[in-house]
């Protein structure tokens, strides 16, 4: 183990002080994904400042039925939440489809949506990876590369985004409150925070040295039906190979409005748009349906052993669809 120092914050403008003081320091949470990444030597943190324990755990109904959740919610007091329940099924059914009861009981909200990729290659120390080595090469292109990016990759890297709750969340529009190093509040899209890999697989957000994740910002519930499908290898603690958060409204017969989004295929949570266009004012029938997946999954990479994926996608978004319709 590397040797790091330690302390406990107290408040949030005193965490964010330390990590600028210490080079190379992190904040730890829950913990379910830096402390893995450490015990490989993958991480190297010299401080880690513990914000588990600020006040940031905090789930408040706002007057349009949105919610601010504090960043120190754990994923399963989220997914439980009545509100959550009733209004966001999408983010209740993701969360509880991630990881075991035991680490959704540690897992915090602003860690899940920071959380590394899973690419065995990014894990393996003793094999080439751009993301943990810049410029070292990236053994999944051209090795056993099933679980990996069929969307978004780049040539340095084809590295999925493994959370869940990210999925869900960039389907219902969440806003991300952060406070930088300077003190500064600024509030912004999920969308705005994941970065494609291009030749700089290392940089995974927008979020600058010392900035931290304070709580994230659900609107007005949407209209229509909400589902989180996954599909997986096992029924439990697996990620997703492909999975699908979508939010239909249905009116007279006709797609009145649609959201999708797919996990397991991309860097970063993958927004649907062409599907969506396809989807707009469409009948609510399998060949309006057939037209979305063709068009959402026209782009993917096919090569290797992740090529697979693309049927699967397509199979999985048009059930999806069909059942979010109904």
């Amino acid at each position: 183990m590397q040797p790091f120092t330690y302390e406990r914050a107290t408040t949030v403008s005193g965490a964010i002080a330390s990590v600028a003081k210490h080079p190379n320091a992190k904040f730890i949470a829950g913990g379910t994904n830096l402390l893995d990444l450490m015990k490989l030597g993958i991480e190297r943190p010299t401080h880690l400042v513990d914000i588990s324990r600020l006040p940031l755990n905090r789930i408040e109904t706002q007057p349009d039925r949105g919610i601010r959740i504090g960043a120190q919610v754990t994923n399963s007091d989220l997914a439980a939440h009545p509100h959550v329940r009733a209004h966001f099924p999408l983010l209740s059914q993701a969360l509880l489809a991630g990881a075991s009861g035991q680490l959704r009981n540690k897992a915090s909200v602003g860690g899940n949506l920071l959380q590394r990729t899973r690419c065995p290659y990014f894990y393996n120390t003793h094999t080439p990876c751009n993301k943990r080595v810049p410029g070292s090469g990236c053994a999944a292109i051209g090795g056993f590369n099933r679980a990996n990016a069929i969307l978004g990759a780049s040539e340095s890297c084809i590295a999925v985004h493994p959370s869940d709750m990210a999925v869900a969340m960039t389907a219902l529009g969440v806003q991300i409150e952060t406070i930088t190093a300077t003190g500064q509040t600024r509030q912004f899209a999920i969308g705005d925070l994941y970065s494609l890999p291009g030749a700089t697989p290392q940089i995974e957000t927008s979020l600058a040295s010392g900035e931290m994740i304070v709580a994230v910002h659900l609107p007005t519930p949407p209209r229509g039906q909400q589902i989180y499908r996954k599909v997986r290898d096992r029924a439990s603690y697996a990620f997703a190979l492909v999975s699908v958060a979508a939010i239909v409204e249905r009116r007279n017969g006709r797609l009145a409005s649609s959201r999708i989004v797919f996990g397991g295929l991309a860097p970063r949570p993958w927004r649907a748009d062409a599907a969506e266009q396809v989807l707009r004012n469409g009948k609510a029938e399998a060949s309006t349906f057939d037209a979305a997946a063709e068009r959402a999954l026209a782009d993917a990479r096919t090569e290797g052993s992740a090529g697979f994926k693309r049927e699967l996608a397509k199979r999985t978004l048009r059930q999806t669809l069909a059942v979010a319709a109904s």
